[in-house]
């Protein structure tokens, strides 16, 4: 029975959704069958009077900085030096891997492959 509603229910809404879509065309189509009507027109918007440029005020010259900053003055205390680090320790030697050689191949003669026949070609009757 529930199931019986909820096919029920689904058949009415696609239903309800072909019958909007075909009154929906039905107005599209009236839409554009009516005749041009005339377009609105836009009153001239009035002219706006220019406005005076601000002025920027004018901004105070900057020294020229020098190229190079003076000596440091030798009584501010100079930095510590920093510490140097060890030397890394070398790496260790890796042994020798032995090389691996494949054993030879064994020497078989190849099987006689058969020839592939060939299809006779016919040619097209001649033209006239």
């Amino acid at each position: 029975m529930a199931a019986y509603s909820n096919c029920s229910i689904l058949f009415a809404i696609i239903a309800l959704l072909s019958f909007s879509s075909i009154t929906t065309s039905r107005a599209a189509r009236s839409l554009l069958q009516l005749p041009n009507l005339p377009q609105p027109t836009l009153p001239q918007l009035p002219n706006i009077p220019n406005l005076p440029q601000p002025t920027l005020p004018q901004l105070p010259n900057i020294p020229n900085l020098p190229a190079a900053l003076p000596p440091m003055p030798s009584n501010v205390a100079s930095l510590p030096t920093l510490p140097t680090a060890a030397p890394l320790p070398s790496l260790p030697t890796l042994p020798s891997v032995p090389k691996m050689t494949l054993p030879p191949m064994p020497s078989m003669p190849l099987p006689n492959m058969p020839a592939i026949p060939t299809m006779p070609t016919l040619s097209p009757p001649p033209s006239n």
